[in-house]
């Protein structure tokens, strides 16, 4: 399976580039060009009348796809914004107590790991921090630490960024969290159109970030939080947006949208939506699904190990991988080596995009490559990694 057509112009401008960076930075397929297109003319149409395209169109286009790829019963429970620190900020405004008392792991990507570092240093937080090794007990593990209560926050990965470890069934963590008023959100931005995802069980109780920038194909400016009408529903961190629809009501009182729409902020660039709803219903009209992508990632990985295994190279020896091929992990690899960055510049150097991490070298998959692809960086990778 290869849709690599689709993403000429990612691709085909530089068809000398070997591109194995999806979890980081995916291609955007041909039609979110004219989607960016489409935006532009309609600011020129409507000028500020736009927003009552954004509002009446655009954001439930956008819900309307989120919500059907994580079978969630509601669309409406969606939000939209910039980024997901943004709306997890926003979130966490609702919290009174003092200082946050948070569970979480040591592999959160650094959206939240660097604030509630921020936090701690200031006071404003305090941390109980569950080792995410060894993964065959950290289900165990989190969940026990949850279980004792006493958290404002319960925050974990569904795919961490750092290993590709991936948590397949949400539901015991979530369920095992003690009290009633903690807030529980799951940051599932690797897992988002990478890996099968049914938050339909945790509808009800789990807030889910996620956005555009890796397997959804759309780039920048396109996160979204799917927000449980039971908990915080009044955001202290709150923008004018948030009562878009009341604003001339708001005399005597701040009224918010009902649903996620109670956490939007202020003006923002919509242009990232028009790129997610254009690349949503092409991935629709192409019946594809986060599983097909998920199957077709895990395909080309066995390639990728099983030529390595034929053909060694030292630096990507299948034995330093983090989070090994046996284990549920995403639709990247991580390989563990003390010369990581330079790795990735000798690649790169040959045409050849992947990322690291401190000391693990990134290499991800998607649907615009295929075996021909994977062929091509196992004959890169022997020659600038010799």
């Amino acid at each position: 399976m290869t849709f690599k057509s689709h993403f000429s112009r990612f691709l085909g401008d530089y068809p000398q580039r070997l591109h194995f960076a999806a979890h980081s930075h995916h291609p955007w397929p041909d039609v979110s060009f004219e989607a960016q297109q489409r935006a532009w003319l309609d600011a020129a149409e409507f000028v500020d009348g736009k927003w009552t395209k954004i509002f009446g169109e655009v954001i439930p286009q956008a819900q309307a796809h989120v919500a059907r790829v994580l079978n969630l019963p509601d669309p409406a429970t969606l939000c939209f914004a910039p980024t997901t620190h943004e709306l997890v900020l926003r979130l966490l405004s609702c919290v009174t107590h003092k200082p946050l008392r948070v569970l979480t792991t040591d592999s959160e990507f650094h959206s939240f790991a660097r604030q509630l570092r921020r936090w701690q240093e200031t006071g404003e937080a305090s941390a109980e921090v569950i080792p995410l090794k060894p993964y065959e007990s950290f289900a165990t593990r989190f969940a026990t630490a949850a279980a004792h209560g006493g958290h404002d926050l319960v925050y974990f990965s569904q795919c961490f960024y750092n290993s590709a470890f991936l948590i397949e069934d949400l539901q015991p963590l979530v369920a095992a969290v003690r009290d009633d008023e903690t807030l529980v959100v799951i940051d599932g931005y690797h897992g988002f159109m990478a890996v099968p995802t049914d938050l339909s069980a945790i509808a009800e109780r789990a807030f889910y970030t996620g956005g555009g920038y890796k397997y959804a194909m759309a780039g920048e400016g396109a996160c979204y939080m799917h927000c449980p009408a039971g908990y915080a529903q009044r955001p202290v961190n709150t923008g004018w947006f948030a009562g878009f629809n009341s604003l001339s009501d708001e005399a005597s009182s701040i009224h918010y949208f009902a649903g996620g729409l109670r956490f939007m902020g202020g003006t923002f660039d919509p242009i990232g939506l028009y790129r997610l709803n254009a690349a949503m219903d092409w991935v629709r009209a192409q019946q594809l699904d986060a599983s097909k992508i998920h199957r077709h990632a895990q395909h080309l990985q066995q390639r990728l190990i099983d030529g390595l295994l034929k053909k060694p190279i030292a630096a990507l020896d299948p034995a330093t991988l983090v989070t090994p091929m046996e284990v549920p992990h995403g639709n990247f690899l991580c390989f563990r080596h003390p010369q990581a960055g330079e790795l990735k510049t000798r690649l790169l150097a040959h045409a050849v995009n992947t990322d690291y991490r401190d000391d693990r070298l990134r290499i991800g998959f998607g649907i615009y490559h295929d075996e021909a692809d994977i062929d091509a960086l196992l004959q890169c990778c022997a020659i600038a990694l010799a």
